[in-house]
């Protein structure tokens, strides 16, 4: 299996439940001024969750519901889009790391999700263009915390391996607390965390984000990230070239306990 996503493209579910509010709405002969009075959003904003470009929000949803007479079926729509809170792009690998039994991941310039403070994970989701609504900003930010049950909660535990690029500890958004989470993060039995420092660097650790897991039923998939697209595979081939990446950028960076020194004078440095 592989699949490539575009970013641009807006979530199946926003772009049906959006038409379906229009179809609605028209029927029911309400003007998208009158639900946009209802509901406190623009005329603009509604015009927008009808062609699916931004999400139809619940409260937009049940507002709709009752002023064209859906007797529900607008509002049923709700548990849809509550699932659609990672983007379009993420959500196939997020459905395979539900099932890991181990994942190696190496980060070029962002904090991996699993290891986000909710700080962190705000900062970068605030400043994404074009900008989300708030409701939206709120739930992925929730989703990334939920998420993170990986880390303590799995029975067996689930084996993480992280390598973190200098660049990545180097970000401003990455402050003292962020860079004390990662420590603390590190010391979990189940949790290797090393740093990749600028001096160590080589050609396969410049090419980008990567991720190598493998399911419960023993499948192993490669995910690899970039700004407008991504791929998750589990062709062979494809794999077999992450692994061999990742077990080179592995040896290169500085081991768990140096890593942790390393990431420790970070913060003394900025207390």
């Amino acid at each position: 299996m592989s699949g490539t996503h575009n970013n641009n493209q807006p979530p199946v579910a926003w772009r049906y439940i959006g038409d379906q509010m229009k179809r609605w709405r028209m029927k029911a002969d309400v003007s998208r001024e009158k639900l946009a009075s209802a509901s406190n959003y623009s005329p603009d904003t509604i015009a927008s969750m009808e062609r699916g470009v931004r999400r139809p929000t619940p409260r937009v949803l049940d507002v709709a519901d009752e002023m064209c007479g859906a007797e529900g079926m607008l509002s049923a729509g709700k548990p849809f889009l509550d699932r659609e809170r990672f983007p379009a792009r993420a959500q196939d690998f997020m459905e395979r790391e539900k099932e890991a039994i181990s994942l190696w991941s190496y980060e070029l310039s962002l904090v991996p999700g699993l290891l986000q403070t909710k700080g962190y994970a705000r900062a970068l989701i605030d400043s994404r263009i074009p900008p989300l609504d708030e409701e939206t900003v709120e739930e992925r930010i929730a989703a990334c915390m939920e998420r993170q049950s990986i880390l303590t909660e799995r029975k067996p535990p689930v084996g993480l391996s992280f390598v973190l690029y200098e660049a990545v500890l180097r970000a401003p958004q990455v402050d003292a607390e962020q860079l004390r989470h990662l420590l603390e993060v590190g010391r979990l039995r189940n949790v290797v965390l090393q740093v990749l420092p600028f001096e160590r660097a080589i050609p396969a650790a410049l090419l980008g984000p990567m991720v190598l897991l493998e399911t419960r039923d023993h499948e192993r998939f490669a995910f690899m990230e970039g700004q407008f697209a991504s791929e998750l595979s589990a062709d062979p081939g494809v794999v077999s070239r992450i692994t061999e990446r990742l077990s080179m950028i592995r040896t290169q960076a500085l081991g768990p306990e140096e890593s942790a020194r390393f990431i420790e004078r970070m913060v003394n440095s900025r207390e």
